[in-house]
Parts: C-alpha cells; sequence; structure tokens
C-alpha cells in the first residue's frame, strides 16, 4: 500500500485560517521591508570560518557528521568551542571522527549519537535520549543525505529512501528536538538543500515515487521538500513564537561520498564527477554556506545560502536560487501536514 497521502482540498479549517493570516502578515512584513531585509541577508562573499565568531558554551547537532560536510561542519563548529553532537549511524565511523577532530582540537567537546534516518524510531530514541542529556539545543544542521540510488528502495516504515532519509527523517528529528530548541535564546535550524532542485518538482501525489523511480528526480524532489521545510518552519516559528532561526543552505557541486554511496563511481555521472572533481568545492568548501547560517550573526531566517558562481555550483557565497515551488506557502503547508500525518511528528 503506498505511504502517500490524499491531497485534496478540504473546506478551510480555523487553523487554516490562522495559518493563511500569519503568511499575509509575513508577506506584508517582507515587502514593507524588503530593502532592509536584503541587505541583512546578502552575506559577505568572501566569509570564513576567520569570521566565525566564537560558539563557546553552545550545543549543536549535526546529522550525517562522520564524513563529508557534516564532518566539516563538525569540526568548524568544534574548533570554535561548541559542544558538537555527531549523529550517524556507523558508530565506530563516529568515533573515528572524533579522534580526528581531536587532532587539531584536543580539547574539543564532542558526543557521538547513533541515529538512523531512514528509521522512524531511531529518530525519537534519539530525541528522548538528547532530551534527557543536554540542557538546551543552540544548533541543529540536518545535514546527512543519499543521493540518486539507482534502484528504488523503502525504508524500515516504507517509504522511499531519499525521500525517507533526506526529508522525513530530518523532519521528524527537528520536530523531536523543538523543545530542546526553544530553551535556546537563540536557535537556529539549517537544513540541506541541494543545486539538483532546479532539475526536480515536487509531485505531492507521488512522494515516495512509488508510481514511477527516477533516482535523480527522487533525489531533486527530497531536497526541494527540505527547502520548502526550512520555510515553513520560519513561518510557523514566527507565527508561534518559537524564536527559531530556519535557514536553507546548499554547498553547491562538492567532493564528497555521496556519489560512490549513490549511482557509484563507475556510473555515468561518478565518471564526469571523476573527471572534473579537480573543479569542484572540496567539502571544507562546501560547507561554509551551512556554517555561515548555522553562526553568523548577520544571517537570518527564512533565507537560503549557496555558492553563486556558474550555475551556483561553486563559487563566493551568496543567496541562492528558490525555485518557484518553493516559494509557494500553501504547497508547503500542504507538504507539512502530509509530512506529519507520515511520520506522526507534532511540532508542539
Amino acid at each position: 500500500m503506498s505511504n502517500d497521502l490524499s491531497l485534496e482540498r478540504t473546506p478551510p479549517t480555523r487553523t487554516h485560517w490562522r495559518r493563511r493570516v500569519a503568511a499575509i502578515g509575513l508577506m506584508l512584513g517582507a515587502i514593507a521591508g524588503s530593502g532592509t531585509a536584503m541587505a541583512q541577508t546578502t552575506p559577505k562573499p568572501d566569509w570564513s570560518l576567520a569570521d566565525m565568531p566564537s560558539q563557546a558554551g553552545r550545543f549543536f547537532l549535526v546529522t550525517g557528521g562522520t564524513s563529508g560536510m557534516g564532518y566539516e561542519d563538525a569540526k568548524a563548529l568544534a574548533a570554535a568551542g561548541a559542544h558538537v553532537v555527531i549523529a550517524a549511524r556507523n558508530a565506530e565511523r563516529g568515533r573515528e571522527a572524533m579522534d580526528k577532530i581531536r587532532q587539531e582540537t584536543p580539547d574539543a567537546k564532542l558526543q557521538f549519537e547513533v541515529v538512523d534516518l531512514a528509521n522512524l524510531d531511531s529518530v525519537r530514541a534519539l530525541g528522548r535520549r538528547l532530551g534527557t542529556t543536554l540542557p538546551r539545543l543552540d544548533g541543529l544542521i540536518n545535514n546527512a543525505a543519499v543521493m540518486a540510488l539507482p534502484q528504488r528502495g523503502v525504508s524500515a516504515d516504507g517509504f522511499e529512501m531519499q525521500f525517507a532519509t533526506n526529508y522525513l527523517g530530518h523532519f521528524a528529528l527537528t520536530a523531536e528536538l523543538l523543545p530542546l530548541l526553544r530553551k535556546s535564546a537563540s536557535p537556529r535550524v539549517v537544513t540541506l538543500s541541494s543545486v539538483a532542485i532546479h532539475r526536480g518538482g515536487l509531485d505531492l501525489d507521488n512522494l515516495q515515487s512509488d508510481k514511477a523511480y527516477d533516482p535523480y528526480a527522487a533525489y531533486a524532489q527530497s531536497k526541494i521538500a527540505c527547502l520548502m521545510f526550512a520555510f515553513e518552519l520560519q513561518r510557523r516559528s514566527d507565527a508561534a513564537g518559537w524564536g527559531i532561526q530556519s535557514m536553507a543552505a546548499h554547498p553547491g557541486i562538492a567532493v564528497t561520498e555521496l556519489v560512490a554511496r549513490g549511482p557509484g563511481l563507475d556510473s555515468e555521472q561518478g565518471r564526469r564527477w571523476a573527471a572534473g572533481k579537480d573543479q569542484l568545492h572540496s567539502a571544507a568548501q562546501g560547507a561554509i554556506p551551512t556554517l555561515f547560517a548555522a553562526t553568523a550573526p548577520g544571517a537570518v531566517g527564512g533565507a537560503y545560502y549557496g555558492p553563486t558562481g556558474t550555475n551556483e555550483m561553486r563559487g563566493p557565497l551568496g543567496l541562492a536560487t528558490v525555485p518557484t515551488v518553493a516559494q509557494d506557502a500553501t504547497t508547503a503547508a500542504r507538504l507539512w501536514d502530509a509530512s506529519e500525518a507520515l511520520t506522526g511528528a507534532r511540532f508542539r
């Protein structure tokens, strides 16, 4: 049986009207102050780790922090003094990542937690553990991902694997950690999207890609959902007074393990990637938009950061291009409702 939900229009409830009023208010506010907002959200193009303020006393969680950009996020935050929770599936790789970070930052405050984002029981268990061990959470970086799996697979809960890992797992994890985030004086949630979103769309009637599966279309859909989630979380935080700054970021195209673990290095994309990887961002360069969003005083909720070079594949830091579908607050609200129903997660 499909895990997609029937998303036919229903008569607006009082909750729907409150959401629409809140969205209209946010839109009018953005229009009224558009010049100031643009100045605030445009980062310094050459922003680097040298510009990162001290993160001493702050608590962060990074998913997928054992390799690639997640590892670079964890390393940079630890070097800046933060207590960093690395959440990933493999405990051995977690220990190796922490050992490597401590070689450069001997006094790094690190903690590893096992989580499988493709298993909602695992996500809920992580939320329960952290709820009893952390005093608060100042930053959540929803980074972990799988890309372009050649064959359609399903998660422990029966969802298409890319949609489950990249989006639904992070949606549920953010809900689980909302109480900890709300204990922070200035919580931030940064959710990773991808330059690949411009090659795909969002089909609310085929969220699980069970009607037709294309590896790259499924990946793009999961990352469009991540971007829409980041924007919708900001709208709901503003309406409910959660105090969260929710932002999205993407790395352009960076040299990580995504290709090897997805389509494979012997695939057509893998061969193209290998031939051109000297022209791509390193994982450390790819992490800059995320780290800016997570730490910079000038980063603002509702923004989307990434490289500004050709096709946004690499280059100086700036505001990333938002596709039309991700700008639709009505569709984002429907996706949110569907995600709550699929995961059982509630934001409160």
